[in-house]
């Protein structure tokens, strides 16, 4: 099932049908535990409506109403490469090869629910960066008692030149309005994704393919209830909230995105999020 917000409310869609969820509340629907077993039972003739998914796709708003929105680093070999070159003239390349191989993952504040972008809305770089990049990451969708009930497609804009002038500057590098993007929907299920399920990004720039990668959900170094697990140590998040669970996907050291450039990050089973940068 796949869940989405939209101008007209709340709609799920299953079985290549799309359902209007009356009267639901996002914060809600987001913060209960049972909503894979419970939502069915809300779906019936009366609420189904003539929209594709492709329809869907493209009217959906930023799956978010009232959660915070967190990320994790270096849950790649291909992050930690790429952190510990970016931060080597700064000194600081090693704390990136020890947070990988650490009991304790790296985790960070990213964003307030009004500063986040859907698919199809602008993200940003920031005027003061000369080097920016987008990271696709897998994104957990977490209740307040710590239950993963679904998944999304997100974007942790970064600015790669502020990240490793030092350490120290991450949350600028990282939290700024329109450095975070989420959608199309929210992915519900009760069952881990296939490890083999493929995560893609492409960037466009005058329509030419500039960059391209890809990577799997394999890679990822560390298991989602290990991440959770450390996130709600000592936080507690009564409305839910989301969790980037890091980058597999890093571009060439030589490539920085500019004005214009369009941005499609897939993820099997869950679908396509994109936005063009502006400012």
């Amino acid at each position: 099932m796949k869940l989405f917000k939209t101008p007209e409310g709340n709609i799920v869609f299953t079985n290549n049908r799309a359902y209007t969820l009356a009267e639901t509340d996002w914060d809600s629907l987001l913060n209960n535990d049972h909503l894979v077993q419970e939502l069915p039972h809300f779906i019936n003739e009366a609420n189904q409506i003539s929209l594709t998914e492709e329809e869907l796709n493209a009217m959906a708003l930023p799956p978010i109403q009232n959660q915070e929105v967190w990320a994790s680093g270096v849950t790649y070999y291909r992050s930690k490469k790429a952190r510990m070159e970016e931060s080597k003239e700064s000194g600081g390349s090693s704390f990136y090869d020890k947070v990988y191989e650490a009991d304790r993952p790296e985790l960070f504040f990213k964003s307030t629910a009004e500063r986040v972008r859907g698919t199809g809305e602008t993200v940003r770089i920031r005027k003061d960066s000369r080097w920016s990049v987008p990271e696709p990451e897998l994104t957990l969708v977490v209740t307040a008692n710590q239950k993963i009930i679904g998944y999304t497609v997100g974007n942790d804009m970064s600015a790669r030149d502020i990240e490793g002038e030092n350490p120290l500057y991450l949350p600028q590098a990282k939290s700024y309005t329109g450095s975070t993007a989420l959608g199309p929907c929210i992915f519900l299920t009760n069952q881990a994704l296939p490890p083999t399920t493929q995560i893609s990004l492409s960037i466009f720039r005058k329509e030419k393919i500039v960059f391209e990668g890809h990577t799997e959900v394999s890679k990822i170094k560390r298991s989602f209830s290990e991440l959770t697990h450390y996130l709600f140590r000592e936080m507690d998040f009564p409305k839910g909230c989301f969790l980037m669970t890091g980058t597999g996907i890093v571009p060439t050291d030589d490539f920085s995105l500019a004005l214009k450039d369009r941005i499609e990050i897939s993820i099997e089973g869950i679908g396509t999020l994109h936005n063009e940068v502006g400012v």
